[in-house]
């Protein structure tokens, strides 16, 4: 994604909450300080947005987390929550598809260290509209087990005056903002991908279709009450609220691939899998790790593309807050609501490897 660099929308501070610390079990016993405040851009001395996010290790010792689940390494997942009049910002940057977590995805903080960086939020959600928004570092810390940890700062608040200039610089600087895709039919189109991938990519969305289809057929054949192995593994307790919202993401799910106009872009060649803008159905971008994947089983291609519609505001509007299998499994026992809203538990049942009835 091409980010934006700052400009005026004529924000105004009201109020800046710093210092909130919060207990991430990640290493030990030690705990995280997470602060926020908005960033003065002196040139024309007002409040552009921005905010300088800050991570200070207090303790006396060292603290391991993962890179993605921090800003410092871009911004490449909801890991902010936004909310304006009480209204919920939507977050327009790219949701990612990785695999389980290895050594080097770890980021240490040193006793005492503390890291900073200044960030443009409206490169990544959708600050059109005028109004009081309050900002909150919102996301999971993990230790090596996957267990899980949520961070919740007090929010830091500032006025924003949307402006049509402020849409005009969006679609001027990111040329996916806002993006449409043209009605196909059911047929997909692809964009910078070879004669070879096109066959693959209509092999792994066949299988991403059949995957979702069984997923389907697996919600109308159980209820709440009476819920496999396969159900508890991904999802957790089963209650009738979190069993509908299964039902209704997988039926969703199966539609988009049975009925809407896919795109999928094979010009990424970053590392990971894939990537989709969560406000842009219903395109996917597929990178470097998507193609030396199986087309089916775990982490495939076809379980990839399931893992992005998943995405999708118009589908599931799910999440990342885990990636791979232990972290997921462990999401679905610590938190089975949050397991319903990630993307990782929904492409592991629809795989459904090994095998669970």
């Amino acid at each position: 994604m091409k980010h934006l660099g700052a400009f005026a929308l004529g924000t105004t501070l009201l109020a800046a909450s710093i210092g909130h610390a919060v207990a991430a079990n990640v290493s030990g016993n030690a705990s995280l300080q997470v602060e926020m405040a908005p960033v003065l851009d002196k040139a024309v001395g007002d409040y552009l947005g921005s905010v300088r996010f800050t991570m200070r290790n207090p303790s006396d010792q060292a603290v391991r987390i993962l890179k993605w689940q921090t800003p410092f390494f871009g911004v490449d997942a909801k890991l902010f929550s936004i909310n304006v009049g009480g209204e919920e910002v939507l977050y327009t940057g790219r949701m990612i598809k990785r695999g389980e977590p290895t050594a080097r995805d770890y980021l240490t903080l040193r006793p005492g260290e503390a890291r900073s960086i200044d960030l443009d939020l409206s490169a990544f959600y959708d600050f059109a509209k005028s109004g009081q928004y309050e900002v909150r570092y919102d996301e999971f810390l993990f230790d090596n087990g996957g267990r899980a940890k949520r961070v919740n700062t007090t929010p830091t608040v500032m006025w924003v005056d949307g402006s049509d200039q402020f849409l005009a610089k969006r679609v001027e600087d990111d040329p996916y903002f806002g993006l449409g895709v043209k009605a196909l039919g059911v047929t997909p189109t692809f964009t910078k991908c070879t004669t070879s991938q096109q066959s693959a990519l209509v092999t792994a969305l066949n299988s991403a279709d059949s995957y979702a289809g069984n997923a389907k057929s697996y919600f109308a054949a159980h209820s709440y009450a009476n819920v496999s192995a396969r159900y508890t593994t991904w999802f957790g307790a089963s209650t009738s609220s979190r069993y509908t919202t299964g039902k209704n993401h997988f039926d969703a799910i199966q539609a988009a691939f049975a009925t809407k106009p896919i795109t999928v872009d094979c010009g990424c060649k970053k590392t990971y899998y894939a990537y989709v803008y969560p406000t842009q159905p219903y395109k996917i971008y597929v990178c470097k790790a998507f193609w030396t994947a199986p087309n089916v089983g775990t982490d495939s291609r076809a379980g990839t593309l399931i893992h992005e519609m998943s995405h999708f505001n118009a589908v599931a509007g799910t999440d990342d807050h885990v990636y791979g299998q232990t972290g997921a499994k462990n999401l679905a026992i610590s938190n089975p609501d949050n397991a319903l809203d990630n993307a990782d538990n929904h492409e592991y049942f629809s795989e459904n490897t090994p095998a669970q009835n």
